[in-house]
Parts: structure tokens; C-alpha cells; sequence
């Protein structure tokens, strides 16, 4: 029997931050006929967003895939809380990366890649998703990063 999702983050030395709090009126994730849709998370640590500003002109790219690979860990956490477990998640269906770019940015797809990077290492094929990677011109508390996704559940 393949290693649990939990036994993957344990295996990897990650923990999960603390599950998200609406910050609005939205919730963090809604399930309906078999699917989880998580709500777009940003990292913040203390209250304040980490590295806050846009992508290549105030944070580096490399910093900017380190966040979307934060954010994601952020969702999952959600999606436990949401869920009961990560183990009922049967496959990541689609992720969304909004990153927040300076003019000229084209490297979207290089930022995005810390989020699907990590969901290919905890669920193997079954976290390769269709994808998203979206240049923007601001988010939410002026975040370089936001990830969304829909898992299917079981």
C-alpha cells in the first residue's frame, strides 16, 4: 500500500500551517458533488503577507515559486481542515497561480511551478493538474502569490 499523504509530509519534514481564517465573507474551501474548491491563499506570517510586492521588481522570481509552493501548503491545510483528511483527496484537478509581475515579467510558468512541483511529490500523478499561471497587475494585501485549486474527493 503506497504511503498516505500524511506519511509523505512527515517523510518530506513538512508541517502544515495553521488552517486559514476568512479574512472576508467567502470560505476557505466548499465542497459539492465530489469536489473541494479551495479558496485563493496567500502566505502571511504575524498578520502581514511575506514579501509583499511585485514579482521581479520587489521579489525574485525564485522567492516568488518558493511562495507559490507556501501558498499550496496553505491550501492543504484548508483542504484538511475542510476535508478531515488529506487522504481523501483522489486527485488535484486544476491550480490556479496569480502572480502579482512587473511589467515585462513573462516567467509566470517558472512561479507556478512550486505549487504543482509539491502536489506532484505528495500525490505522484494523481497531483499533476491542469494549470494556470496568470500575471496580474496586484492581490490581495499586495502578495506577489496567490494559489487556488479544486481537488476531487472522495
Amino acid at each position: 500500500m503506497p504511503p498516505s499523504v500524511g506519511e509523505r509530509l512527515r517523510a518530506a519534514g513538512i508541517r502544515l500551517p495553521p488552517p486559514p481564517r476568512p479574512a472576508g465573507t467567502y470560505s476557505p474551501v466548499v465542497l459539492s458533488g465530489g469536489l473541494a474548491y479551495v479558496s485563493g491563499q496567500i502566505v502571511t506570517e504575524g498578520g502581514a503577507v511575506v514579501r509583499p510586492g511585485l514579482v521581479d521588481r520587489d521579489v525574485p522570481a525564485d522567492a516568488a515559486r518558493d511562495l507559490a509552493r507556501r501558498a499550496t501548503l496553505q491550501a492543504l491545510s484548508a483542504l484538511e481542515a475542510g476535508l478531515g483528511s488529506l487522504d481523501r483527496v483522489r486527485r488535484v484537478v486544476r491550480v490556479v497561480v496569480y502572480v502579482a509581475s512587473s511589467p515585462g515579467f513573462d516567467r509566470q510558468h517558472e512561479v507556478a511551478n512550486g505549487a504543482t512541483e509539491l502536489l506532484v511529490q505528495l500525490f505522484g500523478e494523481e497531483g499533476r493538474p491542469a494549470r494556470a499561471a496568470v500575471g496580474v497587475a496586484g492581490l490581495p494585501l499586495h502578495a506577489p502569490v496567490e494559489v487556488e485549486c479544486l481537488v476531487a474527493t472522495e
